[in-house]
């Protein structure tokens, strides 16, 4: 059975995908495997053993209609669900199963507070998709696959991080998604471990700040750290790693502190454990980490969230107390 998935973005929910991806290659006999996806998010699926092909949506919708149509598939799997994905599945005119994104439910939730969504992860949901053709959740997580190319040594790290150190995912689609910097600084003095920073280029700045901040000033300061039981050292690489790179570093890490961003689900799919900080989403939209141990750091008492499904460039209340006002309990052990 020649199979079609559908997922265009973004980095995350692409994660999300993949144990669809695998039930169907490994319970469907002779399944073959299609991606079809942005440009930007096909390296995700360069590696994945799973996929015989990936097409790219990148000039024009037509185009990649006209590359769909010259394979033939047997069946859609639609894990997108907008106007383009519909404009595709009548354009191939074959059977099709559709994910149903519950943005009615999600807007009640952002809108009203009124919460009738299931108490299920989006992965469950997901698989429902093609339960009727016998595919069965295997239990076994998320896949994130690393080329050869994108694998960080170890001993390319400085030395004081080359004995274990705690990955700090700093980065974050929208401003609402991340912790302000003042914060990021008191989580990191929390940790007390050595910390890699994790980002991309938006996130180098403030990684370079907070990693000025954590350097020895000088020999009477340090021994006052020190008498304090103070070991944070940190070891900034936004913007320094391509994606891979950095999913490289999460699978290296002892632990792993993040926002809920693509990198979350990679440290999920790696079975890190995982300790993810909420600012205007929440766990309940179904995205919180995936089969892996974890603990959620929110502001659960504020009635103007969640205030998004996805989020913003700036608090909508302007107090941005979901982030400003979270507290980390937490203990890391030697």
């Amino acid at each position: 059975m020649k199979i079609l998935i559908i997922r265009f973005s973004s980095t995350g929910d692409i994660v999300l995908t993949t144990p669809v991806i695998r039930c169907i290659k490994t319970q469907i006999d002779q399944a073959e495997v299609h991606v079809a996806t942005k440009k930007e998010y096909a390296f995700l699926m360069e590696e994945n053993p799973y996929i015989i092909k990936t097409h790219i949506l990148d000039k024009t919708l037509k185009s990649l209609i006209t590359e769909l149509k010259k394979e033939k598939f047997d069946l859609v799997i639609d894990l997108h669900k907008n106007l383009r994905t519909a404009l595709i599945k009548l354009r191939l005119d074959i059977r099709s199963r559709t994910f149903d994104k519950l943005n009615f439910q999600k807007w009640l939730l952002t809108a009203f507070k009124i919460n009738v969504l299931p108490n299920q992860h989006i992965v469950d949901r997901y698989m429902q998709s093609v339960e009727s053709f016998g595919v069965k959740m295997d239990n076994l997580g998320l896949d994130y696959f690393i080329p050869d190319r994108d694998h960080v040594e170890i001993d390319w790290l400085p030395e004081a991080f080359q004995n274990g150190y705690v990955a700090v995912v700093i980065g974050g689609q929208f401003a609402t998604k991340k912790l302000p910097k003042d914060r990021l600084i008191e989580l990191c003095d929390r940790i007390n471990k050595p910390v890699i920073l994790l980002g991309g280029k938006e996130e180098e700045q403030m990684g370079r700040e907070i990693e000025e901040f954590f350097k020895p000033k000088n020999d009477q300061f340090t021994e006052g750290l020190k008498a304090l039981g103070k070991q944070t050292i940190v070891f900034n690489t936004c913007g320094k790693f391509n994606f891979n790179q950095s999913a490289s570093l999460i699978k290296q890490s002892r632990w792993v502190f993040t926002h809920d961003t693509g990198l979350m689900h990679v440290a999920a799919a790696f079975k890190k454990e995982i300790y993810s900080i909420w600012g205007n989403t929440i766990p309940e939209f179904g995205m919180y980490p995936y089969r892996t141990k974890f603990v959620i750091f929110e502001k659960k008492d504020l009635k103007c969230r969640p205030c998004s499904k996805i989020g913003f460039e700036k608090c909508p209340k302007g107090h941005f107390k979901c982030m400003n006002e979270v507290k980390f309990d937490f203990y890391l052990p030697d």
